[in-house]
Order: C-alpha cells, then structure tokens, then sequence
C-alpha cells in the first residue's frame, strides 16, 4: 500500500526545464522599462512565487504601475516566444506510472492558469494530472491554499500527500500545509537553500524521485 495517496508536482524546474527560458523573457521585460538591471541568479531565485509576489521580490520598492507594466510585459514576452523547453528526463513516464499505481497526481505552480493550460497541451500531459492550481487562483507559495485547495477536493488528508519541487517555496508551502516535501536538485534553488527547508529528502532527478517513491 503507497504511503501517499497524493503526489504534488512544482511544474518549472521541477517537470519542465524551463529556468533559462523563464529568466531570459523576464530580463527582457526589465530592459524594455529601463529598470536597475539584476544578474540572472537573482531572478531565477523568484521562479516558483506568484508574478506580483516575484516582481516585488525583484523590486520592493516598485511603483503599482510599473509593477503591472512589468507583468504584462514578462507575460506578452512568454506567450509571444513559443521557445521549446523541454520536460525533464522521465517526467511523462514518472506521471504515468503513478497514475497507473493509483496515486492521485496533482500541480501546484507558480504559472497562471493560461500559462499551466498551454504547456499542459503541449506536452500532452493535462489528462495525466486529478487536479491542479495556479498562483493566479490561489495565494501564492509558499502560503498553503493550493495544496490544501488539492487535498479538499480529492479528499486526502496532509499526512497522505507529497509535495515535490525545485524551490524553497515549494517545501514551504508543503510544511505550511502540513505535507511532506520532496526536493529535486535541477531547478532554481541550489542544495543549501533545499536542505534548510528539512524536506524529507534530496534527489536529483526524476528518475530518482521514482525510485524514492519504490523504497518506501
């Protein structure tokens, strides 16, 4: 019998390795509004948060108007540069075999909803996941709302439910929640800030997240 009922996946840096395309529209969007350049480290560290919570981050001082100029911007530039980021090695086959096992598989990501919808058809992977939620519906990591909004609506337990991701938002959120994390070392946060959140364990890849799962 699987110790989990529900597996929660981050989707950038965690499924799809997305990080450099992330960080290229957004330094983008920064140099279209002439605002303080920042090195690319620092704006990969705010993947995972809601758009308003990443540009604060990034800015903390920015004006509501530059905010939401910055936003729309960094949106057009994704939707309007359709570049190829590919899964991670195993991904689709890791969601298929814990459909397959029975585990209920679930999202929760710092995207919009329109931005989880097209990669979800673009990988063909939407009809793989029971349920998903996205920082434009929900407060965003690392407050708990989204997996509590997942386990509410399939019915599961915090003691029954896994949160795996790349950011320290992610094993936040899951401790928020009171969920076991998970954390995967190929996304945007280096193994230092992954350690400090106490998550049940480091891997390094997806296949390992599989064989994790195996040995329990």
């Amino acid at each position: 019998m699987n110790r989990y009922e529900l597996i929660v996946f981050d989707w950038d840096g965690t499924l799809m390795d997305s990080t450099g395309h992330i960080v290229m529209c957004m330094q983008q969007a920064i140099t279209e509004l002439s605002l303080a350049p920042l090195d690319n480290k620092a704006v990969s560290h705010i993947i995972g948060l809601g758009l308003n919570e990443a540009v604060q981050t990034l800015y903390p001082d920015i004006d509501s108007v530059t905010l939401n100029q910055l936003i729309a911007g960094y949106k057009r530039i994704w939707l309007e540069n359709p570049h190829h980021t590919p899964l991670f090695d195993n991904a689709k086959s890791l969601i298929t075999s814990l459909n397959q096992q029975d585990y209920f598989v679930g999202v929760a990501t710092g995207k919009s909803r329109q931005g989880l919808n097209k990669v979800l058809q673009s990988t063909q992977l939407g009809p793989l996941f029971h349920a998903t939620r996205c920082a434009d519906e929900c407060h965003s990591k690392p407050h708990p709302q989204m997996i509590e909004e997942l386990m509410t609506f399939l019915g599961v337990r915090p003691e029954q439910t896994l949160m795996v991701g790349d950011t320290e938002y992610d094993l936040q959120m899951a401790h928020n929640a009171g969920a076991d994390s998970l954390a995967i070392s190929h996304g945007a946060h280096g193994i230092e800030t992954l350690k400090a959140c106490q998550p049940r364990a480091i891997v390094d890849n997806l296949y390992q997240v599989e064989q994790w799962l195996n040995d329990l």
